[in-house]
């Protein structure tokens, strides 16, 4: 009678530490997740300004079509990679296709800031100030909501990746989550739309 009630009880306190390393899990997945949504809205009014910022600066630029297809084309890749993230910001293949495309198109920021910089009249426009100043301010709320998504996806992996959590992780198919760095030391700059 002892045995099996001494049995019972270690069933009982297997099954209730199981099911809370399945709930922290679950948790923090859900974290980093909420902390990619708040990367996405930026992401999403980042790339809503850009056609903006781009169609102001046509009118005076108009013999520097190529750079500003340049960044119309990047910005569609990067609004077409953020998409694939946001469906599954676990996915590795995702993130980095987001990262990716996020590089080109700060590359291809850069590259427009810097024409403008040849055309005193497009600086001094106010539509033009409004926009990059919108964009720098996108620019920093996207560098806060990527911290609080690494520091979500850091905390989710050291859990993961503890024990007895280790154990568990690999049966009920937690797999680690990708951090959204970038990796080149130009693209770390913020993006210049002083004027």
């Amino acid at each position: 009678m002892w045995g099996l009630i001494i049995a019972l009880v270690v069933v009982v306190v297997l099954v209730a530490l199981v099911a809370g390393i399945y709930n922290r899990l679950v948790a923090l997945r859900n974290r980093y997740k909420n902390a990619f949504a708040q990367i996405d809205v930026q992401l999403k009014r980042r790339y809503d300004l850009i056609p903006n910022l781009v169609e102001t600066a046509k009118k005076y630029m108009a013999h520097e079509r190529e750079t500003l297809e340049a960044v119309i084309k990047a910005r569609n890749a990067a609004a077409s990679a953020e998409q694939s993230a946001a469906g599954n910001p676990g996915d590795p293949d995702a993130m980095k296709n987001l990262m990716g495309a996020e590089s080109a198109l700060g590359g291809a920021l850069g590259r427009l800031m810097v024409t403008v910089e040849r055309y005193p009249d497009l600086k001094a426009n106010q539509n033009m100030m409004q926009l990059s100043e919108e964009l720098t301010s996108t620019e920093n709320k996207v560098a806060f909501a990527r911290q609080a998504y690494n520091d979500a996806v850091m905390n989710y992996n050291t859990r993961r990746e503890s024990f007895p959590t280790i154990v568990f992780a690999g049966m009920f198919n937690f797999q680690p989550a990708v951090l959204f760095e970038i990796t080149n030391q130009e693209e770390r700059e913020a993006v210049k739309v002083q004027f």
